[in-house]
Parts: structure tokens; sequence; C-alpha cells
């Protein structure tokens, strides 16, 4: 299941916004690669940022998702999470040979499992985790993060794909 390119309605429950806005810039994640080779997923067009590919900001996102909604709000284990790999910077987005259709299907499992986690929580919930001081925010709070984080990286992958292909637009 892809998610759906389109806005939430403009008179809606918190929730159902929240989530709508979510889901939105989560479709625009794989809008973004669509067309796109493998070769150019993976090369990267910012000097400085070598790390900062198609395929490593897929990956960032959905190791993000893991983080906010099971780690942190639900209080599961890190493990198999590389942002929590202390010895290795940037771990999430070092995915050399992993095809970026792989990593965009694991991206959207991902943000389905965060979306049953929003189902089934109160927006005043707060996260669990007792060993992150950011496990005190509520779901909600959580939420906008996402929205704010979701959105930043696409703008990054509609950077990054400008200055491989000149592919833009907005969706």
């Amino acid at each position: 299941m892809t998610f759906p390119r389109v806005r939430p309605p403009f008179v809606a429950d918190e929730r159902t916004q929240l989530v709508g806005w979510l889901d939105m810039q989560r479709a625009l994640v794989r809008w973004k690669c669509e067309g796109l080779s493998e070769e150019d997923a993976y090369r990267p067009v910012l000097p400085a940022s070598p790390l900062m590919t198609v395929a490593g900001l897929v990956s960032h996102m959905r190791w993000t998702e893991h983080c906010w909604f099971e780690v942190l709000f639900l209080g599961r284990p890190s493990d198999g999470n590389p942002q929590f790999d202390e010895n290795v910077e940037d771990a999430d987005m070092r995915v050399e040979g992993v095809p970026l259709a792989r990593l965009l299907d694991e991206f959207e499992q991902q943000c389905r499992t965060s979306n049953e986690i929003i189902a089934a929580h109160a927006l005043d919930d707060v996260g669990s985790h007792p060993g992150y001081r950011s496990a005190g925010a509520t779901l909600r709070w959580m939420l906008i993060h996402m929205v704010e984080e979701t959105a930043r990286h696409v703008g990054h992958l509609d950077t990054v794909r400008e200055l491989l292909d000149g592919t833009k637009g907005y969706y």
C-alpha cells in the first residue's frame, strides 16, 4: 500500500489532521524516488554531505519512525536501529547495496506500524522509554515532530533529485 498524496480534510478532528499531514509527507517520499536509477539513488550531490543520498534519506526516515514510535513512545528496545549505534556516525544512512525499492517498502511498512501505534493510543499519552528524555513527550508532540521531520527530509529529497536529474515539483 502506498500512501495517498492528498492533504487531510479542512475540517476534521486533530488526529485525522495530524496523521493526514504526516501520511501526505510520507507519500511524497516514494513520489520523489519514482523513475530514479539505482545508481542515482546512491549518488551524492552535496560534497560536504556524502551520505545525503536518496537511499540514505529514505533509510534515515524509516529508522526515525522506528525510533520515535516504537522505541521512545512504546519503550521497545532500540536493538537493530542503526540510529542508536554509537560506533558508526550516521549508520542509518549507510545503506550501500540495499535496493531503493526495498528501502521504500521497509519505510512504508514502518509507517504502517507507526500508524497502528498512533491509532491505539491517546494523543495525550506520554512515551515510556526510561533511558531517553525525549520519551517524556506526548504522542501529539511526537506526531507534530514527525510531520516536521518528514517534510524537512522531503525537501532534501526534492533538492537532491533536482541536482541528480532536474526532476522537481511539489506534489
